[in-house]
């Protein structure tokens, strides 16, 4: 066994696999996507005509999902490498805390997509006025925000893995 590894178990071979970074980040496609399709299925429920309730979806319930995005995109710019040790490639000093810090930020911006996500949902439709097919517009936030983290850690993963098909260039 290497005595470099953290943990006890060997990393498995099929990690090392140029289809898995393919299936991971198909994957993590389809997450999002599905993300946002349940969102905006609740979104485009609250403003119809079959929608016979006072509960309509307005700028406060989306301000959870841009946030999660936000931090997607935040998250998936930073490159695993950089969070190890600073580069010399690089001009400045610090570059690995700085990508840390970025990476933390981009965390960040997502945990307060859903903790903003569950919170629209326990003020606004967690009352006893709304019954089920109208708590569904508070419960659509949530899962979709949820789905948007896990597909970004899905892709972060799948984009930072390395295999032996990749070549590392550096003069």
């Amino acid at each position: 066994m290497e005595n470099n590894r953290l943990f006890r178990f060997p990393k498995p071979q099929w990690l090392d696999n140029a289809s898995t970074r393919t299936a991971g980040v198909y994957a993590a496609g389809a997450l999002f996507s599905l993300g946002f399709y349940m969102f905006i299925d609740a979104a485009t429920y609250s403003h119809a005509p079959i929608n016979g309730s006072f509960v309509h979806m307005n700028f406060v319930d989306w301000v959870p999902g841009i946030c999660s995005a936000l931090g997607m995109l935040v998250i998936n710019l930073i490159d695993k490498a950089r969070l190890s040790a600073d580069s010399f490639s690089y001009s400045g000093d610090g570059v690995a805390w700085k990508a840390r810090l970025v990476l933390f930020l981009g965390f960040a911006l997502m945990a307060g997509g859903l903790a903003g996500s569950v919170t629209v949902l326990v003020l606004k439709y967690v009352v006893p006025e709304i019954e089920w097919p109208m708590l569904w517009l508070g419960v659509a936030n949530p899962v979709a925000n949820g789905m948007i983290m896990l597909s970004s850690i899905v892709l972060w993963v799948s984009q930072n893995m390395e295999d032996d098909y990749t070549y590392n260039l550096a003069l």
